[in-house]
């Protein structure tokens, strides 16, 4: 049996091979009445549509955009490593990615540099926090027709098309499990660190942690979270000043940045090594501490799989195509000094 094509669309629907290409390429100029006819064929029929060969006849080119907070932190310098990489790779099929760094702490900075986005970008994946302003841009995109994608940290109020990353509420239960059994006993504080808790990401690793810990270590008390809005001086301070009042800290959760900075507060007040400290995502300095002791685990994802997973879910979203959900799962990885490979 061969495939149908669109002309098999075109006599179906009784319309011109025009017109059929018009709704397949979601252009304007064709009434609602007409639209839904040939998708009623596209349906009848089992049409799929080879998007590769399609672009590639009429020469399609896509331009994306990664928007990221600035800032040194380690983590979005290998993110953005990651992005480069993909996006060089991704060169090779007609898809150009830019950098876009906006102030981390400046939501109308960030709203400011989407609205001035020209509309030949095919597609946004955004890392921001989820603020009534990011959540009005990412819309305004949307209604100029790019998709937007939510990247690391999700914005699910938000009219954003997708998300990729780990599931965050897990990944703060996995937390749990292991601050609980590495503490190894069945007293004391935990203090959760967070750089902001308007990052959803954040919300959620503190909701599973919390689930966890009630649950199955209750002697363990977790403190309310300390935020440090990305500065290091910030953190030494509410660090310092509470560890100040709870003398009986057993463990740390760091939940999203500030591994550098926590590990210099903590050997200049003498602590390194007292704690058990749990943390997220590999960086050259969290590889390092795990390798000396200092950090006791890591939870992370793999950054080259995020980062192509991005570029193919803006490419499936601006086709208009499906997307492969097995394929873009990014699964939650558990390192230690023992398993982490040369």
């Amino acid at each position: 049996m061969t495939r149908p094509t669109v002309n098999d669309i075109a006599r179906e629907a009784g319309v011109s091979l025009a017109t059929v290409d018009r709704v397949l390429n979601d252009r304007p100029g064709v009434r609602a009445r007409t639209v839904q006819a040939v998708q009623d064929a596209v349906t009848r029929l089992g049409y799929v549509r080879d998007m590769a060969a399609a672009n590639l006849a009429r020469q399609r080119s896509y331009a994306m955009v990664a928007a990221l907070p600035d800032g040194d932190s380690q983590f979005l310098t290998v993110l953005e490593q990651a992005l480069r990489e993909a996006g060089a790779t991704a060169a090779l099929s007609r898809t150009e990615l830019t950098i876009l760094r906006y102030p981390a702490e400046d939501a109308h900075a960030l709203a400011a540099a989407l609205a001035a986005l020209p509309d030949t970008v095919s597609g946004v994946a955004l890392m921001a926090p989820e603020t009534p302003v990011v959540r009005d841009a990412v819309r305004a995109l949307r209604a100029r027709g790019i998709p937007v994608i939510a990247l690391v940290s999700d914005l699910p109020n938000s009219e954003r098309a997708h998300f990729i990353g780990i599931d965050s509420r897990a990944a703060g239960r996995t937390a749990g499990v292991l601050m609980g059994r590495f503490c190894g006993r069945s007293t004391g504080s935990i203090l959760a660190i967070a750089q902001s808790m308007q990052l959803r990401d954040a919300v959620e690793r503190r909701r599973g942690f919390d689930d966890v810990m009630l649950a199955q270590f209750p002697g363990l008390t977790v403190l309310p979270t300390l935020e440090t809005h990305g500065s290091d001086i910030t953190l030494r301070a509410v660090v310092t000043e509470a560890l100040r009042h709870a003398p009986d800290v057993a463990g740390i959760y760091l939940m999203g940045s500030g591994h550098r900075a926590l590990s210099s507060t903590l050997a200049d007040l003498g602590l390194t090594g007292r704690f058990t400290l749990i943390g997220h995502e590999l960086t050259p300095h969290t590889r390092q501490a795990l390798l000396s002791g200092h950090i006791d685990a890591i939870i992370t994802q793999n950054m080259g799989h995020l980062a192509r997973s991005a570029l193919r879910v803006l490419r499936a979203k601006a086709d208009h195509s499906a997307i492969d959900s097995a394929q873009e799962q990014l699964r939650i990885e558990i390192l230690l000094a023992e398993n982490l490979t040369p």
